[in-house]
């Protein structure tokens, strides 16, 4: 079972990274655009509003980017940093623990954006499509044998 467990890991990892990316953009959208019940029930963040805006962003852009696995580690190494920032700016400074000061969501996607910067994107990534140098694929084409050829 043991074995079977660890062939799956890659595709586990793989299908975290896809939900968490896809739940931080989902906050992101919300505040950006209005939709998903929005920023202050149903509304957005003005543009360039510091830090809401900007954070809004960091949320959109970095969770899609780690939803389809596309830099994946330097994304979810920024999305990780915003919402460590959010935790201790807004949401510790009200209470030590984060079920007493709301900040359970900022606490949980700091961690798991952590997690990802040391796991990498697992497996269904985009970043595995660019991870190899075409030197890499040619030599990997040189290796293969040839086909036979016929007269």
């Amino acid at each position: 079972m043991q074995t079977r467990l660890n062939q799956a890991q890659p595709y586990a990892l793989g299908l975290f990274r896809i939900v968490i990316g896809l739940f931080f953009a989902c906050h992101g959208a919300a505040s950006l655009f209005g939709v998903l019940g929005g920023a202050m029930n149903g509304g957005s963040i003005p543009a360039g509003t510091w830090p809401g805006w900007y954070a809004a962003v960091i949320q959109f852009v970095g969770g899609i980017l780690v939803m389809l696995g596309l830099g994946t580690r330097i994304a979810a190494l920024i999305c990780s940093g915003s919402m460590a920032y959010a935790y201790f700016k807004v949401h510790q400074p009200e209470a030590l623990f984060p079920l007493q000061n709301g900040g359970e969501p900022s606490a949980v996607f700091c961690w798991a954006f952590l997690l990802l910067v040391f796991t990498g994107p697992g497996a269904l990534a985009l970043d595995r499509l660019f991870s190899r140098s075409g030197a890499e694929r040619d030599k990997d084409r040189a290796a293969e044998p040839a086909p036979p050829v016929t007269v």
